[in-house]
């Protein structure tokens, strides 16, 4: 089998998890994955079967798009949900006009401190390695793009709710979580993200995907096939939506 499903990552599941999954029921030797999702994270994740793998770097630069839910007065040490409590404010009533407010200055070209917990490489040793040992060092802000970023909630005031649900949609490389506390920073308070899911990894949507229950299936009936998306046609309308702007 070769080609690429579409899979919902469901909450708790690293990447990973799901590529050993998928690999299980197919039968197939060669799996990867074309963008790391978070284990609290769900949505999104494209898996590339066989001799689709070869195709993975042509997928790893688009954009993305998500839905998350920052939870006000509440920081952690990993800036999600998994993370341990560090910090809490009870003080933290906010109107959606002050918090859209905070996000509007994060819209355009941004240069963005990757966080401590993260997979990115200092010397050979991931981020999160340093950190799991208590080690921070200083990292250099990367310039990141965020085309749109909006509340979720109705025009009213938050009537006290301390979460905040929104949209973004950005560049490959930028940390939701990183902006979840960086606006949380800003309003006064700190805040952490509680939910994230993305429902778009160019150019894939969450419409095309299927969690791993009807995957297994789908498999198991012989019928997996049928949905599994040839690269090449996928590559050949990205080029073509590319020339035409």
């Amino acid at each position: 089998m070769n080609g690429i499903i579409i899979v919902n990552k469901p909450p708790g599941w690293t990447s990973f998890d799901v590529v050993a999954k998928v690999r299980n029921v197919t039968r197939v030797a060669k799996v990867g994955h074309s963008g790391t999702l978070d284990p609290m994270a769900t949505g999104v994740l494209p898996i590339f079967l066989g001799k689709a793998t070869k195709s993975i770097q042509y997928f790893m630069t688009g954009d993305k798009g998500y839905e998350g839910e920052m939870t006000l007065g509440i920081k952690t040490d990993t800036g999600d949900a998994d993370g341990k409590v560090i910090m809490t404010n009870d003080q933290c009533q906010m109107t959606n006009e002050r918090i859209r407010e905070a996000m509007s200055k994060y819209i355009g070209e941004i240069e963005q401190v990757p966080p401590m917990h993260s997979a990115i490489k200092v010397k050979g040793k991931r981020l999160y390695e340093l950190a799991r040992q208590g080690i921070e060092i200083e990292r250099q802000p990367r310039k990141v793009n965020i085309y749109d970023l909006r509340l979720l909630e109705p025009e009213t005031e938050r009537l006290g709710s301390n979460k905040v649900s929104f949209t973004v949609l950005c560049t490959k490389g930028t940390y939701v979580r990183q902006l979840a506390v960086d606006i949380g920073d800003d309003l006064g308070c700190g805040a952490h993200l509680s939910k994230l899911s993305r429902f778009y990894a160019h150019p894939f949507h969450i419409s095309q995907a299927l969690d791993l229950d009807t995957i297994v299936t789908m498999a198991k009936a012989d019928i997996l096939s049928s949905v599994v998306l040839n690269p090449e046609e996928i590559l050949a309308g990205m080029r073509e939506g590319a020339a035409n702007g």
